[in-house]
């Protein structure tokens, strides 16, 4: 049997990201894959005194890792599958880089682009530099339903 394959869905708070979590999770059931979730923490513009920027970045981190815990939650139930939830903090092209460097057994980064507007900073950022990922880059539409991502999933 062949390596399993890993589905890398970028979390943060927005429906798109559920859209593209939901997405890799069917393709990992129907793959035998799995799904890796990388909780997205903003740098934080404000600096302030030590100990108070330590608590703002602290009170970030916790929701990130609370909004992927959560979705994980949803996907264990919905499909058996448990994800490896990591959570880092930084600009988010530049992490979400560093993190497919880190993990080659990634075979797919899967995004959701926004229902309307701009796709968003990292499906704009990732489909201009395609050609330079070491993966194959899966991009969900936010304005597809949930039954119109089971039916391509």
């Amino acid at each position: 049997m062949g390596q399993q394959r890993v589905y890398l869905v970028i979390m943060d708070e927005t429906p798109e990201a559920l859209r593209a979590l939901r997405f890799a999770a069917r393709r990992a059931v129907r793959t035998d894959g799995a799904v890796h979730i990388l909780a997205l923490v903003p740098q934080q513009e404000f600096v302030a005194f030590g100990g108070v920027q330590a608590t703002i970045e602290e009170e970030a981190r916790d929701r990130a890792e609370v909004l992927a815990t959560t979705a994980a939650g949803g996907l264990a139930v919905e499909s058996g599958l448990t994800p490896t939830i990591t959570v880092k903090q930084g600009d988010g092209p530049q992490v979400v880089r560093e993190f497919l460097a880190e993990h080659p057994e990634v075979s797919a980064l899967v995004l959701g682009a926004a229902a309307e507007g701009a796709p968003g900073a990292l499906v704009t950022h990732f489909a201009a530099h395609a050609g330079q990922l070491p993966c194959v880059l899966m991009i969900v539409p936010g304005a597809i339903d949930e039954e119109g991502i089971d039916a391509v999933s």
